[in-house]
């Protein structure tokens, strides 16, 4: 079976019946692993969760499937959920299939990962697999989706502010939902008892706002201000923001420039390009000044170079956490001082 975040949610419910095995991929690593939260919870008793890590799958192919047929402590039931970059699941998972006992089910929340990879293509016509793909969803998208959260879980919110938490999250569905369970604790909101959510009270729940977020060190880097650089670096470590978190924002702004930039073509308007993308709510106005100068420096093969440092920085911080924020410092700073000398030179 194979899904989008298009159709994810009407095929979930009958691929948590019959699939045993879900690879979640794509350039939205936020939006796979809440389908990966999504899919536990639909499996019919998916009692004890074992993690996996990409290392731990490589160096030994054989455990996943050793995990995934054997019994829990308790002799209950369990499910197994892995996190790997690109194809690091690939021999572990050719053996599960390989081996007779059913096995418990096996999520593989995979980043740097396509629809197209190697794992994918073992599992993509199977009956008993599901492969979901994931792109980074548009604020419209986004926003929609936290207002129909928030609705379940009784709080009622307008437009205005569902997009501004999408905001506020850089598009971050894990982190626009805390926001929303944070409302509905303070407003004591649930699906019997709703509330209206005010900006007073997402202001009272102490909610990151995003000037305060990662839209700043993300807006310095990949416009080419070195000179901010340091002064904002030295901010994410003061607010001790998530350097994954750090991460996966650049990753949707690049992933958002790519867009921009395939529908701008060569010899594109950058500003009559905005200016469409602002009315039909796909680009919020107070982006159009960043995302204006972004597009004059990364088009063409220098968007390309960017998402592919991108990707690689990422591989290299899930395999190395202990120096994650160490290694993202040095990589940001050579966006910048590419992104400098880039915006320089078109001066």
């Amino acid at each position: 079976m194979k899904a989008t975040q298009k159709d994810f949610a009407a095929i979930a419910p009958k691929a948590a019946r019959q699939a045993k095995i879900f690879f979640f991929c794509g350039p939205d690593e936020a939006a796979a692993s809440q389908a990966a939260h999504t899919i536990a919870g639909l499996i019919d008793n998916p009692g004890e969760r074992v993690e996996l890590s990409g290392g731990d799958v490589r160096r030994d192919p054989v455990l996943l499937g050793d995990e995934a047929r054997s019994t829990s402590l308790f002799g209950d039931s369990r499910h197994i959920l892995v996190r790997v970059a690109g194809d690091e699941a690939h021999d572990a998972i050719a053996n599960l299939l390989s081996g007779e006992a059913e096995p418990c089910p096996v999520l593989v929340v995979a980043t740097g990962a396509t629809d197209k990879s190697r794992t994918a293509k073992l599992l993509a016509d199977r009956p008993d697999a599901l492969v979901a793909m994931f792109y980074p969803p548009d604020l419209r998208a986004i926003a929609d989706t936290i207002r129909k959260s928030a609705d379940a879980a009784g709080v009622k919110l307008d437009d205005e502010l569902a997009a501004r938490i999408a905001r506020a999250s850089s598009l971050d569905i894990r982190l626009a939902l805390n926001e929303v369970t944070k409302l509905a604790l303070y407003l004591d909101a649930a699906p019997e008892r709703p509330r209206a959510a005010t900006p007073a009270a997402y202001d009272a729940i102490g909610a990151t706002h995003e000037e305060d977020g990662f839209a700043a060190l993300v807006d310095a880097v990949l416009g080419g201000q070195a000179g901010r650089f340091a002064g904002e670096l030295a901010r994410m470590r003061e607010m001790e923001l998530s350097p994954v978190g750090v991460l996966l924002a650049f990753e949707r702004r690049a992933a958002q420039l790519a867009q921009l930039a395939g529908k701008l073509g060569p010899r594109g308007d950058v500003r009559a390009l905005l200016e469409a993308e602002k009315g039909a709510r796909r680009v919020f106005w107070k982006d159009v000044p960043e995302l204006t100068r972004q597009l004059g420096i990364w088009r063409g093969p220098m968007i390309e170079r960017l998402v592919d440092r991108l990707m690689e920085l990422h591989q290299r911080m899930l395999t190395n956490s202990q120096d994650s924020e160490l290694l993202l410092a040095q990589g940001l700073a050579l966006i910048v001082r590419a992104a400098s000398v880039t915006a320089a030179r078109r001066r």
